[in-house]
């Protein structure tokens, strides 16, 4: 017969009616924050394949080219927070749905840009734009969804991030062999398109979201409360340095690869990015590697999966280069679904001001990477690009070794009370 502890936590699990596995519309829900997931990276790094043609098509340096990388991103980390206090207001749905629909309208746009600077300016727009997406996402998440099957279903988004990240560098890049960039970028636009529609029809309402007000100084004190928090800040510094790793490689990969000892076509270039499949895989099992490792247990296979990638990239050979290439991604989408999910459960008040500090640092990061990595490998070739990769490495290997120090000092220090 079952004891009254486990009664009573079953009474309590029947009552939860957020969305669980096997939940009506929890797969729904799934399926459209996938779709979600998907034309979000698909637009945000729509040029990143691209670069070398583009660079060619307007003669501009690689470090210049990559800022229509770089300036999407560098928007959206700022545009974040002010966009996350108009999901407390207005809905996590609501915002979801415009900044995709804006996003899209722009990615339309795109291809006709007249000249670089004009590139980068609409590469901008559509990085705020897409702003509004990802804190309401994992706030969303966070609400709707029962504790237990967060890190899943937030790995599931992540997963999405992923799968648009490898389809649109993919898609553009055999496009742009056949009909030139432009046509890469417009496909791009249209399969975004048809993920937003499906996202629409199939996001259920949001049944657990209370409408806040825009209170400029209670976002303020939200704001401050968080980066008060010691485990949110070194969340938001490993999110960024993941992504200055990832940035800096994802953005220069192309031109190396375009030169010699390689010299491989843009379609074949934009079919590497089919090891993005291997980041849906890490960061789906980004749970699981929590319940067997812990969080930072996980973080520091993450990292070190990364940092050995990072290494084996350096040789000239194609199989070495495709197997790091793996490696770093594997490590990477692990470790940003560790950090992100971490954040969602670590902010008991302004979920959405959290997910979105977290969001800021991470595509600061990306903004970073993908600059710092053109410039090093302007200045010292792929091995200045790995160097930058690895100093990253570092960051995150200090922060999560501060981390599991304090956390064994607090645990000394509240022994004797408890004893």
């Amino acid at each position: 017969m079952p004891s009254a502890s486990t009664r009573a936590a079953a009474t309590l699990a029947s009552a939860d009616t957020r969305l669980a596995p096997g939940a009506p519309g929890h797969r729904r829900m799934s399926l459209a924050l996938f779709a979600a997931g998907l034309a979000a990276f698909t637009l945000l790094y729509s040029t990143q394949a691209l670069l070398p043609a583009i660079s060619a098509g307007f003669g501009a340096t690689a470090s210049a080219a990559s800022w229509t990388v770089s300036a999407a991103t560098g928007a959206l980390a700022l545009c974040v927070l002010p966009l996350s206090a108009l999901s407390e207001r207005f809905g996590r749905r609501t915002l979801m749905t415009a900044s995709l629909s804006v996003a899209v309208a722009l990615a339309l746009l795109v291809p006709l840009a007249p000249n670089l600077e004009s590139l980068v300016v609409l590469r901008a727009l559509q990085g705020a734009a897409l702003a509004g997406l990802p804190t309401s996402a994992m706030a969303y998440l966070a609400e709707e969804v029962r504790p237990k099957a967060l890190i899943g279903a937030i790995g599931l988004f992540v997963a999405g991030n992923s799968i648009g990240g490898m389809s649109g560098r993919i898609v553009s890049g055999w496009v742009a062999q056949l009909w030139g960039w432009r046509a890469g970028l417009a496909a791009v636009g249209l399969l975004s398109l048809a993920c937003a529609v499906a996202f629409r029809a199939l996001l259920p309402k949001a049944r657990h979201f209370t409408p806040g007000t825009l209170n400029p100084k209670a976002l303020a004190r939200t704001v401050r409360t968080h980066l008060s928090d010691p485990l949110l800040m070194r969340l938001y510094a490993i999110g960024a340095l993941f992504m200055t790793v990832f940035g800096a490689v994802y953005t220069v990969i192309g031109y190396r690869l375009v030169e010699a000892p390689f010299s491989l076509p843009q379609g074949v270039i934009g079919s590497i990015f089919l090891v993005y499949l291997v980041g849906t895989v890490s960061s789906a099992a980004a749970g699981k590697l929590v319940g067997r490792l812990g969080r930072r247990g996980a973080l520091y296979l993450a990292v070190s999966t990364t940092a050995a990638g990072l290494l084996l990239s350096l040789a000239d050979a194609l199989p070495a280069v495709l197997a790091g290439l793996v490696l770093i991604t594997a490590g990477f989408f692990a470790g940003h679904a560790v950090a992100s999910s971490s954040v969602s459960r670590t902010a008991k008040t302004g979920r959405a001001q959290a997910s979105a500090l977290y969001q800021s640092a991470y595509y600061l990061g990306s903004s970073a990477g993908g600059t710092l990595g053109a410039v090093a490998f302007h200045a010292g070739g792929w091995a200045g690009t790995v160097l930058i990769g690895l100093v990253a490495v570092l960051g995150v290997v200090s922060i999560t070794l501060y981390g599991t120090h304090s956390a064994r000092v607090e645990a000394r220090r509240l022994r004797p009370a408890t004893a």
